[in-house]
């Protein structure tokens, strides 16, 4: 007789809302491949965002904007195939929204339809409502990205923290509530002061995930190289490194060839 093993509740977008109402802070990482995604959904991660700064810490470009949907679609297949709790959110890469909300309901369809995926997420507010609207009306649930959007950092020129003057936090608090209006499940706030990041926690029903925006928001958002110290070149201020993988694979690689060059791997218990 076989024997099930118990079901994993997965994590909806309907209890990261109930998450936001008892005050339970959500804990939310990237992810690009099947091993990793793994690793940290067993570890209890609540959402896995499948990001566009892959383009950066997976292919190694400058900016999040090279990286293609079909590229996009690989990464968050192969995480779909491995998270059986956490929410899997994917991100619109550039040019695949920008253009028209038809061609924004597209992308959105290929990324649910051929990775599987949970929900979208893009970039921007006013400017992007159209989209939003159109996704949602296919049923694909969207979360909304304000602040230090990389996708624009030829229009900022820097990324250096956004909102700091009175008219663009105006007009971020305003971007995320019509992003709630819209029907967003949720926003991701990015570097921008922490003062501006609670009031708008505070001003909306929906859960808000910083990153660079301090402790008064709804969850937490890092790139899990970073976190894992694999990159280090990468140092703001709001980056918690919890290891440093760099050291640990640099060694064992290190031990490894030499043992190869030194013949002592493989030894008489590692043969056949």
């Amino acid at each position: 007789m076989s024997v099930h093993k118990q079901d994993i509740k997965r994590i909806t977008t309907h209890q990261l809302q109930e998450m936001k109402n008892r005050g339970e802070k959500i804990a939310m990482l990237t992810a690009y491949d099947y091993s990793m995604a793994q690793l940290i959904d067993g570890a209890g991660i609540d959402v896995v965002l499948v990001g566009d700064s892959a383009s950066n810490v997976m292919a190694g470009h400058e900016t999040t904007l090279p990286i293609t949907l079909d590229q996009m679609i690989y990464h968050a297949a192969s995480v779909v195939r491995a998270v059986k709790r956490a929410l899997v959110v994917v991100d619109l890469p550039f040019g695949s929204y920008q253009g028209s909300s038809s061609e924004a309901l597209r992308s959105s369809i290929r990324i649910m339809k051929e990775a599987g995926a949970h929900a979208v997420k893009l970039e921007g507010g006013h400017e992007i409502k159209e989209s939003v609207q159109r996704i949602l009306s296919a049923g694909i649930p969207v979360m909304g990205h304000l602040g230090l959007t990389p996708q624009s950092i030829y229009k900022f020129g820097t990324y250096s923290v956004r909102a700091k003057e009175e008219a663009e936090a105006q007009t971020l608090l305003e971007d995320a509530k019509l992003l709630e209006e819209c029907g967003c499940f949720g926003i991701v706030l990015e570097k921008i002061p922490a003062v501006l990041a609670g009031k708008v926690s505070s001003s909306l029903h929906i859960p808000l995930i910083g990153i660079g925006a301090g402790p008064d928001v709804d969850g937490q958002v890092l790139v899990m190289q970073d976190m894992l110290g694999i990159t280090q070149e990468f140092k703001p201020r709001f980056l918690r490194r919890y290891a440093d993988l760099s050291s640990i694979i640099t060694g064992a690689v290190g031990k490894y060839v030499s043992d190869v060059k030194s013949k002592s791997f493989p030894n008489a218990d590692e043969k056949y």
